[in-house]
Parts: structure tokens; C-alpha cells; sequence
């Protein structure tokens, strides 16, 4: 029988627990049947993500599965080029926006693919920071207006390859990060007989916000810093190539919080274009770098996981200040760059992954395992449980953590045996629990009960690696927006972290998005039996690329959902991609799957002729490790049986 707490749950309370209406920018939402859908577009067209994770379920693909919303990529493209459109009109600035997406955010090709359509009617193009993604950049791009901008430590074959592209007629600028980098620009434009497009990345002294701020000022790995730049304007001075300087670029840092810090950026950095247009060179861009953020916790701040600036302040604030700046120098408006990755890809992707067992301290104890005599510690435990006595929670924790050290120094001196240490442990737990449960009814807590909540938390395990899908959660403590997929009209009860399926103890979602800080728990629902989907949200930025093979879990299957009003759900799977199978992790790290094979099957054959095995089953075992190589490197959850599959089937 539910409870009445429960039977008056709705799923607008989950929508105000979870925060879609803050984080989810108007994408995200729950409807009234309990269910999390998508507004790729914000129009009130929607797609139910359990309708999706189902039909890729159909088709073979279990999770963990990546969900792209392609429509909500390109509306993204879309809105940061209407922002800056819209703010330079409302500001009356001369110039135009030459938007570029920073190829190093997401290079997969299905993401790149949308976003170049997308941008085709806006000149949108591509920033490479290395010699391969220049490769890429240079195939990839089109249109004569759009810009591919070259950052990075360069070589003289990267050098090579962004004049060859100069030579069959694409606007690349290089952009000088280090001193040395000019000689090498003259030396391959003297070779290649192209005149260069140059740039030079200023070191600023305004100082980057957030997680990334060490990557500006004095310290900063890329740039050069005043001196450095006037050098490199006596070199291309010398070189006749002061019409090749065209752009200053200037990077506080990704996820950049404050607007502040943007506007004195932005300042400092014109301060230096209308400087160099002053020395006699021709400009004519400003490239603002990355840094504009996603609002993750929802809460508008300038906390690191947040911003205090929509995509619309964020452009007129940068139009406004270049445009004050060349008006009070004299100077003509340069084109605005910009290299805003995380803000165009990461709300497009969502990892999808399945809860299938619950680790948890304080259940109660089994009657099965009673102690057959009781030893006293056991008995004081279960009078402090039984007995609520009037002692305060304080007074009560502090006695029931003495019981428990006493048992556990009791089980070292051999004077407790397992089933009376299992007790004591158990019932230390259900007082904590108590406890705790009345702090959340009275409202104070205590500072040494502040912990309680975390320590009683259950583990949820998923089956996904932290280290393959969410890296930067792990290497940055960056957070992300969790939440059940589905049972949203149910109320939840469980506090949880999530544990993943890798042999690390790292391996967790531990800390949660809350509205005023972080929270160090989830609550979820209780398990039932059934599958139990959780969705993890704006993980379309670094995630994709920088997931590392830890215990080798590969790839994730992956959909891409297109809307479609003819279909009935309202959407379509235009593509689906398998993810890595246990064959193609290991050969990534120099083996060969024959080679295994071989090797086991000598190993049952050996076997066979010692009698260790019969030759049935020998072939049975060397089938069944063969046929593993095809089968994905994540758990093959079968709800058949409650368990998880001893023999993996291809999916």
C-alpha cells in the first residue's frame, strides 16, 4: 500500500527536484506521465527519451547508449549566430560575426557533419588545434567566406597544410602562439609562394574564472606576451608581410562564470587590436576565443558549474565593448570571431545508463543470521534502536559509533564471532538511519550529523564506466545533471551515489547538482525489479573524445534522433552505431583476437589430453570464448531472470 506522501507525488514535484526548468534551457522537461522528453527546438514539439531508448533496446542496443538530439545541435549553431546577429544590429556595429567551431570539443564526424550544415547560411567555420584536426577541418569546411582558424604548438608540415589551403582558396588564419612560429610562417610562405593570413594570441593580464583560469596570464601556456608581440611585428615587417596580419585572438579559459570577466577580456584585448591597426597593420578580426558557458546546476551563478550570463548578454556585451573601444581610438570595427564549443555541442548528447543492483549497509538484519547468543555490545545496540530513550540524536550517535568501535575492537581480540560483529554492524547502521531520519524531520542538524545523509547513502551500480563517458566528472569534479529517465509521478526515496562497473574505487558519480552548492547524493527510486533508466545530460562537449579504456569498456552504443511529425512518436532514429566489441578494445591495445583464440584453444586442448576436460565440452568452452570477442565490453543485463547473463549475447 503506497503511502499518502506518495500517492500525492506528482511529476511536477520531480521536475522542481531535479531542476529540468533550471538547467534544461527549455529543452528538458518531464511530462505528465512521469517521463523525461526533449524540446530539440523549444517549440513544443517533443520526444519522450524512454520512447528512444526503447526503440534502440528493439533494435539490438542496450545501454549505456549516447542519445544525440541532432536538431537541438543545429538549433544551437542557429542561436549563437542569431545572438551575435541580433546584438550587432541592436548595437549598430559595422562589422560582421565570423563564428568558429572548436573541432577539438567534439570531432566525431556525425557531430561535425550537422554542425557545417548548419552553419552554411551563416559563413560558420572550424578552429583546429592540431596538424590531424586540421586535416579534418580542411576537408570538412565550405563556403569561401567561412574561416578555419589554426591554433596550437605547430610544425612546419602543419604550417604546409594551412597553405595549401590557402592556395585552393580558403580563409585560413594561422595564429601565432609562440615567437618562434613567425620564422617558421615566413620560411614555408617564401617556399609555397602563398601570402599568409596571420594572427597573433595575446598573452592578457585579465585574469579567467573557473576551473580553467591557469590558463591565462603570465603563466599561460599559449601567447605571447607584449614584448613578444612587437618582435614578431619587426619580423613580419622585415618579411614584407605586414599585410598577412589579420587577427588578434586572445582565451581566458572553458566554462568562463562571470560576465566580468569576459567584459575586462574582451577590453583588454581590443585595446591590442586597434594598437596593431595604429602600427600600420591591416586586422580585421578580433577572435574572442572560447569560454562562454553552460549553465549545468541551473542556478545562473557565477559558480564554476554555472554562468551569470545568458548566450544573448554574452554577445551584446562582446559587441559593445569592441565597438566602444575602436569608436574611442579611431579605429574601424574588426569582424567577430568567436570559438564557442561547449555552448553549441554540449546540450545536443545524453548518456543513457541502467541501474541493475543496489549496495546497501543498513539493511535489516536477517533472521538467518541471528546471533545464536548475543553478545552484550549486540544487546546495547538494539535497546539504543528499540528504545528512543531522551537522549538527543547527538548524544545518541556519539553512543552507538562507542558500541560499534567496541565491537570491532572485540572481532580483532577474538571475542566476537561474524554473526554477532554482522549484528552490531547492522543495528549501527538502522540507529544512524533513525537519527538521521529525525534530523530531516525537525530541521536542525547538528555539524557532526551533517554526514549522515552521505554515509547512509546507497549505491546505485550502473552499468557504464566514469572513466569512458564522463572523464571530466572524474578528472574535474566537473557536474552534470542526473536523473531518472522515467517514474517521475512516483515519489523517491532512496539517497544514492552511483557506482560504475570498473574495478576503481574512482569510478562513481558522487557529487549532484543542487540549486545553492552540490549535493553528495542522488534520491532516486527504489528498485523494483524492472529496468531503471538514468539519464545524464549535457555530456555533448570533450566527453566523447577524451574517455579513456580503463579495464578496457569501449565505446557506448550510440542514436542520433531526428524530429519528424509524420512519424508517431514524433521523432526518427536516422542512424544507429554499435559500440565496441570486446574484439576491437583488445586489438587497440596491441592483440590480435586469432591470436588469442589460438592461444586458448592450445591451452583446452592440453587440457583435453590430460583428462581435465572432455573433448565436448573442451569445443563448448573454446566456442563460448570465441564467440565473446564479438559480444560488447559492457554487462549484458538480462531482466529474465533478475541477473545479469552468463553468456553474452551479440548486440
Amino acid at each position: 500500500m503506497k503511502s499518502k506522501s506518495a500517492s500525492t507525488w506528482s511529476a511536477a514535484k520531480s521536475e522542481e527536484l531535479y531542476g529540468f526548468k533550471r538547467w534544461g534551457a527549455g529543452h528538458i522537461g518531464v511530462d505528465d506521465g512521469g517521463f523525461v522528453n526533449v524540446q530539440p527546438l523549444a517549440d513544443g514539439r517533443c520526444i519522450r527519451i524512454m520512447d528512444v531508448a526503447s526503440e534502440a533496446i528493439a533494435m539490438g542496443l542496450k545501454a549505456p547508449m549516447v542519445i544525440r538530439f541532432q536538431d537541438l545541435l543545429r538549433h544551437r549553431v542557429t542561436q549563437i549566430n542569431e545572438a551575435f546577429r541580433k546584438a550587432i544590429k541592436e548595437e549598430k556595429y559595422a562589422g560582421d560575426y565570423r563564428g568558429v567551431f572548436p573541432i577539438k570539443v567534439n570531432q566525431l564526424r556525425e557531430v561535425v557533419d550537422e554542425i557545417v550544415a548548419a552553419g552554411k547560411q551563416f559563413n560558420y567555420g572550424i578552429e583546429a588545434g592540431s596538424k590531424p584536426e586540421l586535416m579534418l577541418a580542411l576537408a570538412m569546411h565550405e563556403g569561401a567566406n567561412a574561416l578555419i582558424i589554426c591554433n596550437g604548438y605547430k610544425d612546419l608540415d602543419y604550417i604546409r597544410l594551412a597553405m595549401l589551403g590557402r592556395k585552393i582558396g580558403k580563409k585560413i588564419i594561422i595564429v601565432v602562439e609562440q615567437l618562434a612560429e613567425v620564422d617558421d610562417i615566413i620560411t614555408i610562405a617564401e617556399e609555397t609562394g602563398v601570402k599568409p593570413l596571420i594572427g597573433f594570441r595575446a598573452k592578457l593580464q585579465t585574469r579567467g574564472e573557473g576551473k580553467w583560469s591557469s590558463s591565462t596570464g603570465d603563466n599561460a601556456k599559449f601567447g605571447l606576451n607584449t614584448a613578444e608581440i612587437l618582435f614578431a611585428c619587426e619580423k613580419l615587417k622585415a618579411a614584407k608581410l605586414t599585410q598577412a596580419l589579420k587577427l588578434v585572438h586572445f582565451h581566458i579559459g572553458s566554462q568562463v562564470p562571470n560576465i566580468l570577466t569576459i567584459k575586462n577580456a574582451v577590453v583588454e584585448a581590443a585595446r591590442f587590436y586597434c594598437q596593431l591597426d595604429k602600427m600600420g597593420f591591416p586586422m580585421g578580426y578580433l577572435d574572442v576565443g572560447g569560454g562562454l558557458g553552460i549553465d549545468y546546476d541551473g542556478s545562473r551563478t557565477n559558480f564554476e558549474s554555472s554562468m551569470n550570463y545568458s548566450m544573448e548578454e554574452y554577445a551584446r556585451d562582446v559587441v559593445a565593448n569592441i565597438r566602444d573601444i575602436c569608436v574611442e581610438s579611431g579605429v574601424k570595427v574588426p569582424d567577430i570571431v568567436s570559438e564557442s564549443g561547449r555552448a553549441v555541442v554540449a546540450p545536443h548528447s545524453m548518456l543513457v545508463v541502467e541501474v541493475f543492483e543496489r549496495i546497501n549497509k543498513k539493511e535489516t538484519l536477517g533472521h538467518q543470521h541471528q546471533p545464536k547468543v548475543k553478545h552484550k555490545v549486540v544487546t546495547d545496540l538494539e535497546t539504543m534502536l528499540k528504545n528512543k530513550s531522551k537522549l538527543g540524536r547527538l548524544e545518541r550517535f556519539h553512543d552507538a559509533l562507542q558500541k560499534k568501535e567496541e565491537a570491532f575492537s572485540l572481532f580483532n581480540l577474538g571475542y566476537l564471532d561474524l554473526e554477532n560483529r554482522a549484528a552490531a554492524e547492522s543495528l549501527y547502521w538502522q540507529i544512524c538511519e533513525q537519527i538521521a531520519k529525525e534530523g530531516r524531520d525537525s530541521g536542525y542538524i547538528p555539524e557532526e550529523l551533517h554526514g549522515l545523509n552521505k554515509l547512509l547513502a546507497d549505491q546505485y551500480v550502473c552499468n557504464f564506466s566514469v572513466f569512458q563517458s564522463l572523464l571530466d566528472h572524474w578528472a574535474l569534479k566537473q557536474l552534470f545533471p542526473v536523473t531518472p529517465l522515467h517514474r517521475l509521478k512516483e515519489k523517491p526515496t532512496v539517497n544514492a551515489i552511483l557506482a560504475d562497473i570498473t574495478c576503481d574505487s574512482d569510478g562513481k558519480i558522487s557529487s549532484f547538482i543542487d540549486l545553492e552548492d552540490t549535493k553528495d547524493y542522488l534520491t532516486l527510486h527504489e528498485l523494483n525489479g524492472k529496468p531503471y533508466y538514468l539519464g545524464v545530460f549535457l555530456t555533448g562537449a570533450y566527453q566523447d573524445i577524451m574517455g579513456d579504456l580503463h579495464n578496457l569498456f569501449g565505446r557506448v552504443n550510440e542514436v542520433h534522433v531526428f524530429l519528424e511529425p509524420d512519424e508517431p512518436n514524433g521523432y526518427y532514429i536516422e542512424e544507429a552505431l554499435s559500440g565496441s566489441r570486446i574484439a576491437d578494445v583488445i586489438e587497440g591495445v596491441q592483440y590480435q583476437s586469432e591470436e588469442l583464440c589460438r592461444r586458448i584453444k592450445t591451452q583446452i586442448d592440453a587440457a583435453t589430453r590430460k583428462d581435465i576436460v572432455k573433448p565436448r565440452e573442451g569445443v563448448r568452452l573454446l566456442e563460448f570464448y570465441e564467440s565473446q570477442m564479438l559480444a560488447k565490453t559492457y554487462l549484458n543485463i538480462d531482466r529474465g531472470n533478475g541477473k545479469k547473463k552468463k553468456a553474452a549475447k551479440k548486440d
